[in-house]
C-alpha cells in the first residue's frame, strides 16, 4: 500500500500545527506581530512566542484571535488539542529546567511534596518509587534530583523562597530514620542566606492554591515565568496575564503563612515528634 500523502504539507504534531496555523492566518491578513498586538491589546511578543511554539497562550487570547481572523472555534479547537498532547510534557519540562538554570530568583509553593531542591536522597527515592519508578531508572532520577540541589550552592546561587503546606511536613516517609534526616535537612536550609522557608499551617484555612504546586522563575531579562505541576503533568506558563494571576494567588498564600522564624520552629517541632530508633 502506498504511503499516505499529507494533503496540506503542514505539521501533524498538535502544538506545531497550532503555531503554523497562527502564523499562516496572520500573514494572510498582511499584519505584523506588532500590529496584531496593537489591534488585540496584548503584548506583540506573546504572539511571536505562540507562532514559534514556545507557548500556547491562554484560552482568552486564542478566542480573541478566533474572532479577529473570523475562524470561530477553529483556533480554540487546535489549542485544546495542543494543550492535551501528552508528548509535549517532557519538552515543556526540559524548557523549564533550562530556564531554572538561568534564574536569578525562584519562589515556590508545595501542596503535598517537598520541592526537589530541598529533598534528601532517601526522600527522593521513596517519593519517586511511589510514582512507579524502579531499578536503574529510579537511581538515575534520584541522582538527577540531587544534582539540582547544586543550583542553590555557591556565591552566585539564586534566591529561593518556598511555602510548604503543613501537609508536606505531616506526610512522613515510611523509614523514620530517612524522615528524620529530611526534616533536619530542611531545618538546616532555613539558615542559608539565600533560602527562605515558610510553613502554611492547617489553621490558615482554605487558600487559592490548594491543588497546585507552582514555581516562579525570574530570568535575567527581567521576565517571570511560572510552572505548575501535579502528579501527572506540568505546564510552563509564560503569558504575562496568566503569570500575574498566579502571582496574586501566591501572594495571598504567603500572607497566611508563618514567618521564616516561626516556620523554623515549626520544622524543629516536627523533628522532635519523629520517634527515635532503638
Amino acid at each position: 500500500m502506498p504511503q499516505r500523502r499529507v494533503i496540506t504539507g503542514r505539521s501533524q504534531e498538535p502544538r506545531q500545527r497550532f503555531a503554523e496555523e497562527l502564523r499562516t492566518l496572520r500573514l494572510a491578513g498582511g499584519m505584523s506581530l506588532r500590529q496584531l498586538g496593537e489591534r488585540l491589546g496584548w503584548d506583540w511578543s506573546l504572539f511571536g512566542k505562540m507562532e514559534k511554539g514556545e507557548t500556547l497562550g491562554s484560552p482568552e487570547v486564542v478566542q480573541a484571535l478566533d474572532t479577529h481572523y473570523g475562524t470561530p472555534g477553529l483556533l480554540l479547537a487546535l489549542w485544546e488539542l495542543a494543550a492535551g498532547d501528552h508528548t509535549q510534557f517532557r519538552e515543556r519540562y526540559r524548557r523549564y529546567m533550562a530556564l531554572e538554570a538561568r534564574a536569578v530568583s525562584l519562589w515556590h509553593f508545595a501542596v503535598s511534596v517537598l520541592p526537589g531542591l530541598l529533598q534528601t536522597p532517601g526522600y527522593a527515592r521513596e517519593v519517586l518509587a511511589a510514582g512507579g519508578l524502579k531499578g536503574k531508572e529510579l537511581e538515575q532520577q534520584v541522582e538527577a534530583r540531587m544534582g539540582r540541589r547544586e543550583l542553590l550552592e555557591g556565591e552566585g546561587a539564586p534566591r529561593f523562597r518556598t511555602i510548604l503546606s503543613e501537609a508536606v511536613l505531616r506526610t512522613a516517609l515510611l523509614d523514620a530514620g530517612e524522615w528524620r534526616g529530611q526534616l533536619q535537612y530542611v531545618a538546616d536550609m532555613t539558615e542559608r542566606p539565600n533560602i527562605v522557608i515558610h510553613v502554611l499551617p492547617f489553621r490558615a484555612g482554605p487558600y487559592g492554591l490548594d491543588s497546585t504546586d507552582v514555581w516562579f522563575l525570574r530570568v535575567p531579562d527581567g521576565r517571570t515565568v511560572a510552572y505548575t505541576e501535579n502528579a501527572h503533568r506540568g505546564e510552563l506558563i509564560e503569558e504575562n496575564t496568566a503569570v500575574e494571576k498566579l502571582q496574586g494567588a501566591y501572594d495571598a498564600v504567603r500572607d497566611l503563612a508563618l514567618s521564616p522564624a516561626e516556620s523554623r520552629k515549626f520544622v524543629l517541632s516536627m523533628l522532635e515528634e519523629v520517634p527515635c530508633e532503638p
